[in-house]
């Protein structure tokens, strides 16, 4: 298999697994595990086969350009490093999946489960596999939103909405920092290939902007990886299921900081500034990890602060700089994920079969769960770090490098000093875990009898524990070239000599090894009983991180809040827009006024066009003044000054222009006229008006006559001024030899910035969602809105009375729609098929297709179109967006960037050649989605505008059956 296509697929199918796993139907576990259980493993497959390309320093590389020349490609790369954690990921990600089909109930909703999990796992393989640091900032925040929908999987409970909230709003600021820092070592390196930030030696330490990128960037490493003191989020985050937890703090998502470390070690690493922020701040995390775990009640709370203990580790060999600290940290980054893995499982087994994790309620469970006891032992005893063990081999390449003499007293005492006592403290909570649960007398409080849980349950565990014993007996066959690969695409050529050896004689590290040991259960044995039942933790009451981030959540979402909404918010439409518009003439149009006095007069002005916009400024004015007295009457005037607007477009040879606003024009003219309907009746005008009243209009038509004017000189001033050279002629000159089209506009729309097109109605498709969404559930008070005398005809009619007054006044403009309907369809496909060379195209036949049916519902009413039309916008919608991203998808597979379009000549027998586009497919979704949404919305208004008691024995119309079932 060629290793692009490897590459590829190990990334986006998960991804797509996500969405087949989402439209599972509920309670098919078995389905939902076998399908991610496959992809898992596939993608570890596809993770192993491509390991003799990155031994000896190989990287694999498959880059598809976007904006080449801004530095924005789609790049993924696999080294040494990414490779071990895509091991990780993937490997650990199919022993969670395996695990969670026996522990999620089917009373769950295991799509949606199975869909997070894979989602996330597609995400932290991007990140890894980034090539661009620019896709690495947003695969990174990918992490961040996924993990946020894990962590409150349970949404129902508070304690999991709260826990989300916090893991997301401290983690995505982290992101937002490491998206700046990214830019800034873009900017600083000159390129974002992350192969050149790679080969740039010193030139960023160098660099005036060092210290504010490496704060922002170990802002983000810190956020994410829990160091102090942002570690509070973490034990709040095991509201997650265990599975979740056991991915989460394993392998993948604490892990991410970590990686970002190793990852940029060697551009970022040399200089004092990252020694202290980094290494201290690792030692910290490190003893207060540690020394919190020791006195939690709940195990998963004890696991989580041991992840961020040996987090704290990581980051400390880390931050030391020296290459030894680098290995020993990969090598601790993969033994942590290992025994973290299964201890998360068991406690994950002992919660689901006990029914509690509180340790004051558990002991002498080996006596019942033999089997599961035993391998939580051994796991227990590597994150200890005893002998024989993974967890020992790292610990003591910690210990040899804190020992290292260096000249500064205090590192060369703090250091070592620190080490020994965190390691006394983690053989100490891991003691507690061990002796607190599976030794002693039986359980009596609890509900049910602990038993074995079923054995591929336990599998998972067995696995992860067995590979501890295999790395810590044997490591040079087990993870020597693997750990090889890693550090070579860490280090390069100063890759140090190390040992995985693991009797190194009796040394300074092996003493520390046995004071933390001894240590450990010196500080356990003692005092057992009351760090089993001890309330709280001592010492660091004050220190409570999660205190100051709710304090300060509560000031800046309430009080801060409530102090502008106190001085600008009020429940009245009218000021609100009178600060936007105010706003908007300080921001926008200032710059019109300034450019006054130097705009050229215009050559041969046509007096006919002065008339037009006369008339338009005067259909504007009048519309204001009307809207006093009559809505309807100031819709038709504004109407006026749209046609006026439309007019313009056409005189100044914009065409497609033109015939976009006029049909946007009438198709948001009959929507707002059904929803005129729902606003308060007019009360009447007084003719005497106070000094206020009379001020307040003065002002709001003084503002409005200058930000009208000051847009109007803005709006010329670009129009006249000197445009860059090269751009018009670059689309004038390529619109038919690189798209196949001569409607400039067009071949623009859906080829050279088809990326936009796309943005643009994916938020059209989101806003009808949002408007239907909004709508569907609203019932206007019955008193407080204009009933018109179409709507009282109606009513009668739906009543069975008045059936002669509703038959005169429906059937002859209901028969006109009729005839026209078929006749704007044709239109329509007229208008799409010709868009390309003339104007027309997508946008302009959706908004022709939507007037067809809102002429059917102008005419027979929204029962008498349901029941006659099977509709479903939210299908176009759908198939709309889809089209789109499959047309881009498609030049992408065929090795071009994305949204590339291609055109030949078809030679059609009777016809003759027919020019033919991909960019045709394209905007046939765009097509699709503006019919779905413009249908969608006048779904929406014309259900609650005109309403009609359904008949007995009737059957739902078709359309609101289409409806339910996306409802």
């Amino acid at each position: 298999m060629p290793t692009d296509i490897a590459l590829t697929l190990i990334w986006a199918l998960p991804f797509l697994t996500s969405l087949i796993a989402v439209a599972m139907p509920a309670g098919a576990r078995n389905g939902e595990a076998w399908l991610g259980g496959t992809v898992a493993g596939i993608c570890l497959l596809l993770t192993i086969f491509l390991f003799p390309a990155i031994t000896d320093g190989g990287v694999v590389t498959y880059k598809l350009d976007w904006i080449a020349s801004a530095g924005l490609t789609l790049n993924f790369r696999m080294d040494g490093l990414a490779w071990l954690f895509c091991v990780l990921i993937t490997f650990i990600g199919l022993l969670v999946v395996l695990y969670a089909r026996y522990y999620m109930s089917p009373k769950d909703p295991v799509p949606r489960f199975y869909a997070l999990l894979m989602a996330f796992m597609g995400a932290m393989l991007g990140l890894v596999m980034s090539g661009n640091i620019i896709q690495l900032a947003i695969f990174w925040e990918l992490t961040s939103l996924v993990s946020f929908l894990l962590i409150g999987y349970w949404y129902h409970r508070s304690d999991a909405r709260d826990g989300a909230r916090m893991a997301l709003i401290i983690t995505g600021t982290g992101g937002l920092a490491l998206f700046v820092s990214m830019m800034l070592i873009g900017h600083i390196v000159g390129s974002y290939d992350l192969d050149v930030v790679l080969a740039s030696g010193s030139m960023i330490v160098e660099h005036p902007l060092y210290p504010v990128t490496l704060i922002l960037f170990l802002l983000a490493a810190f956020t994410k990886s829990a160091q102090f003191p942002f570690q509070f989020w973490l034990p709040n985050a095991m509201t997650a299921p265990t599975p979740v937890s056991a991915y989460l703090h394993s392998a993948t998502m604490v892990k991410a900081g970590v990686f970002l470390l190793t990852r940029f070690w060697p551009v970022m690493s040399d200089s004092q500034l990252w020694f202290w922020i980094v290494t201290y701040t690792g030692l910290v995390t490190l003893i207060f990890g540690a020394y919190t775990a020791l006195f939690q009640r709940d195990l998963k709370g004890l696991l989580a602060y041991s992840t961020i203990s040996h987090l704290g580790l990581i980051t400390t060999l880390l931050g030391m700089g020296t290459p030894l600290a680098a290995v020993a940290a990969i090598f601790h980054i993969a033994n942590h994920a290992t025994f973290k893995a299964s201890l998360f499982m068991a406690v994950g087994i002992i919660d689901h079969e006990a029914g509690t994790r509180d340790v004051r309620k558990l002991s002498g469970l080996i006596k019942f769960m033999p089997v599961t006891g035993t391998f939580a032992i051994i796991a227990s005893a590597a994150m200890a770090g005893v002998p024989l063990l993974n967890g020992f081999l790292s610990k003591e390449m910690f210990f040899t490098e804190t020992a290292e003499f260096d000249p500064n007293i205090f590192v060369n005492l703090s250091l070592p000093i620190g080490a020994t006592l965190a390691g006394m403290l983690s053989v100490a909570y891991s003691i507690k875990f061990v002796h607190g649960v599976f030794f002693g007398p039986p359980p009596t409080e609890l509900e049910v009898v602990p038993h074995e849980p079923p054995a591929l349950m336990r599998r998972p565990v067995e696995l992860l524990v067995l590979i501890c014993l295999a790395v810590g007996i044997i490591p040079g066959i087990t993870i020597g070239p693997y750990l090889a690969a890693a550090v070579q695409s860490v280090l390069g050529p100063e890759t140090p000599y190390y040992s995985l050896s693991i009797w190194h004689g009796f040394n300074l590290p092996l003493v520390m090894s046995l004071i933390a040991l001894v240590g450990g259960a010196i500080i356990y044995v003692p005092y057992y009983r009351r760090l089993r039942n001890i309330d709280g933790v001592p010492l660091t009451r004050g220190l409570r991180g999660q205190r100051v981030f709710e304090r300060i959540l509560v000031t800046a979402t309430n009080r801060w809040a409530r102090k502008v909404v106190s001085v600008f918010g009020t429940n009245r439409l009218q000021p609100q827009i009178f600060i936007v518009v105010l706003l908007a003439l300080c921001a926008g149009t200032g710059a019109g006024w300034a450019q006054l006095g130097n705009l050229p007069l215009p050559d041969n002005f046509d007096p006919i066009l002065g008339i037009i916009w006369l008339l338009g400024c005067i259909s504007a004015i009048a519309a204001a003044h009307q809207a006093k007295f009559h809505r309807l009457v100031a819709m038709i005037l504004l109407g006026g000054a749209g046609l006026a607007t439309c007019i313009t477009f056409a005189w100044f040879s914009a065409p497609d222009l033109a015939l976009t606003q006029l049909l946007a024009e009438i198709a948001t003219t009959v929507l707002i006229l059904l929803g005129l309907r729902w606003l308060p009746k007019r009360m009447p005008v007084a003719e005497d008006l106070n000094w206020p009243t009379r001020f307040r209009r003065y002002r709001d038509f003084t503002l409005a006559s200058l930000v009208g004017i000051g847009t109007a000189v803005a709006s010329y001033a670009i129009m006249t001024r000197q445009a860059p050279e090269g751009i018009s002629d670059f689309f004038l000159a390529n619109a038919y030899s690189e798209g196949g089209g001569t409607n400039v506009v067009n071949v623009m729309l859906v080829d050279f910035r088809g990326f936009d097109t796309m943005g643009e109605i994916t938020v059209l498709g989101m806003v009808a969602l949002t408007v239907f969404a909004l709508l569907r559930r609203f019932r206007p008070a019955a008193d407080s809105v204009e009933r018109p005398e179409q709507q009282r005809v109606l009513d009668e009619y739906a009543n069975g009375s008045g059936q002669h007054v509703a038959d005169d006044f429906l059937r002859i403009p209901a028969l006109m729609m009729n005839w026209l309907f078929p006749v704007i369809i044709v239109v329509a496909i007229y208008m799409f098929l010709r868009g390309h060379d003339l104007p027309g195209g997508g946008f302009i036949a959706g908004i022709v297709m939507s007037l067809a049916f809102i002429l059917q519902y102008m005419a027979g009413g929204t029962r008498w179109v349901e029941e006659r039309l099977r509709i479903l916008p939210v299908l176009w919608i759908g198939w709309g967006l889809l089209l789109a991203l499959l047309t881009g998808l498609g030049a992408m597979a065929l090795g071009a960037p994305f949204l590339t379009s291609a055109f030949a000549y078809a030679d059609i027998p009777l016809i003759g050649k027919v020019p033919m586009a991909t960019a045709l497919l394209f905007d046939l979704g765009v097509f699709a989605l503006v019919v779905g949404a413009t249908v969608l919305m006048l779904i929406a208004l014309a259900h609650q505008s005109i309403r009609r008691p359904k008949a007995a024995g009737s059957s739902k119309p078709k359309i609101r059956e289409g409806l339910d079932k996306w409802n």
